[in-house]
């Protein structure tokens, strides 16, 4: 851009439209059209042919880098923008806090346009599941903590040993056939990790149950 145009750019606010289709033999011309219509222009879109969860997203990244404040961000469905409810919510949030509007044309979420008072309160209710979805991944990831803990286990960490792997360590202490230190190679441990597994002479101890009973 020549200065003439960057002083343009900067004072002019704009329509930024955004596609998204998940293979090649899948057409934009329906989002394109749809986009037209409400007033974009055609060199003010990007696209991206990937799938929606893809975190590759190169023509996403250039319409967020080329968005100024004022500007606001279109798309024709909301399920186009974010790979999760995660997702599309911090790229939105983002957008506001950067003064980005942002409008849906149609399908789920077709209320949404932060420029408009009605459109701020359909987000913050999207907000707020977003909010109730991170409760409920910390309120399930706790209980599984808990639930490790009591199974012997730390921070969700497993155990050193598989089942086989304690049956191998077992059967070697019991008979002999090798050495501590020959087997600790074997199973990649250290030789106080085998004996919180394996007694010198083959007796299984309380981690070695554990594993079993676990992988029973």
């Amino acid at each position: 851009m020549n200065i003439y145009e960057n002083y343009f750019r900067e004072v002019i606010r704009m329509l930024v439209g955004y596609m998204r289709v998940s293979t090649q033999e899948q057409t934009t011309s329906l989002q394109k059209d749809a986009l037209l219509k409400y007033g974009v222009d055609e060199r003010n879109i990007f696209a991206d042919v990937v799938s929606g969860a893809s975190k590759n997203r190169e023509g996403l990244n250039h319409a967020l880098e080329f968005l100024k404040s004022g500007d606001t961000l279109v798309v024709w469905k909301l399920d186009r923008l974010g790979r999760n409810l995660k997702h599309l919510i911090n790229t939105i949030d983002d957008l506001n806090k950067r003064n980005i509007g942002f409008k849906v044309l149609s399908g789920q979420g077709v209320n949404i346009d932060t420029t408009t008072s009605a459109g701020k309160m359909m987000f913050s209710i999207f907000g707020a599941f977003a909010e109730f979805e991170r409760d409920l991944i910390r309120e399930r990831t706790m209980a599984g903590l808990q639930a490790a803990r009591a199974r012997g286990r730390k921070g969700g960490r497993k155990f050193n040993l598989t089942k086989s792997q304690v049956r191998l360590a077992e059967a070697s202490m019991k008979n002999r056939d090798t050495s501590v230190k020959e087997l600790c190679a074997e199973l990649g441990i250290t030789r106080p990790t085998l004996y919180k597994y394996i007694g010198p002479n083959g007796e299984l101890r309380d981690f070695a149950k554990r594993v079993l009973e676990i992988t029973n």
